[in-house]
């Protein structure tokens, strides 16, 4: 079912030796990574990290993130970064971490040829503020983080519907469905026309469920039930009838 989705699939993470393992299979069409899960896999250097990344994935897109805070030092982390492999997209968040937008950033970058991928994006209007700042001849990555986006209790399905119908007459600039929560998202993005859509190994490890059947899954639950009490050695004493 997975190859009937119009969708592509970008792994999410930073351990290396996950990423070895994805990079052997085709349907997997991309990879995305950030400081933060960086930081967790125990990434020290982050060039060396990078450059073994690239060289692992071949030819498929890779996303990379900058982690400078002011637009001087990310247009210049930005240019390194895009040097390092011509598949590179650099990672650039919709603003800094004063909430100073970074859409002029954008605009220089994609003008000289940089690949972005603008990231942190969870309102329409920063999605129509990317869309502008991207230049035309150079391709993007716009990163709507739904799964974010449903932890705050909102549906994310119209915003990101919405968010399509905003890029309808851009190409070259594809629409991403960041951190997705359960396999559910894949179809719910694969049937709004999102272009990529990002998975950790979490959610990669489930993708074997797509349109399981359920009666089969009743009982294998069923089954997984009784198999752990079992195992648990729970029992209930007997007790004498009351009369």
């Amino acid at each position: 079912m997975l190859n009937d989705l119009n969708i592509k699939l970008f792994a999410d993470g930073a351990d290396l030796r996950d990423i070895v393992a994805l990079a052997s299979k085709p349907w997997i069409r991309g990879f995305t990574t950030n400081p933060t899960l960086m930081r967790k896999a125990g990434v020290v250097d982050y060039r060396d990290f990078a450059r073994e990344l690239v060289g692992v994935v071949g030819d498929r897109p890779v996303s990379l993130e900058v982690f400078a805070d002011d637009a001087i030092d990310m247009e210049r982390q930005a240019h390194e970064i895009a040097s390092w492999a011509s598949n590179i997209y650099v990672k650039i968040p919709i603003t800094n971490s004063r909430g100073e937008p970074t859409s002029d950033l954008i605009s220089r970058l994609s003008t000289k040829g940089v690949k972005v991928n603008v990231t942190a994006v969870f309102t329409l209007a920063q999605v129509s503020k990317a869309v502008t700042s991207i230049a035309p001849k150079t391709p993007g990555i716009i990163s709507v983080f739904a799964g974010r986006i449903a932890d705050t209790g909102r549906d994310p399905v119209p915003l990101m519907r919405e968010a399509k119908a905003i890029m309808a007459n851009r190409r070259g600039i594809e629409l991403l469905w960041a951190s997705p929560r359960e396999i559910l998202n894949v179809v719910q993005a694969a049937e709004i026309g999102c272009d990529i859509i990002t998975a950790s190994s979490d959610i990669i490890s489930k993708l074997p469920l797509l349109g399981k059947d359920l009666t089969a899954f009743s009982l294998e639950t069923v089954r997984m039930f009784h198999r752990d009490a079992a195992a648990a050695g729970y029992k209930i004493a007997e007790f004498a009838a009351v009369v």
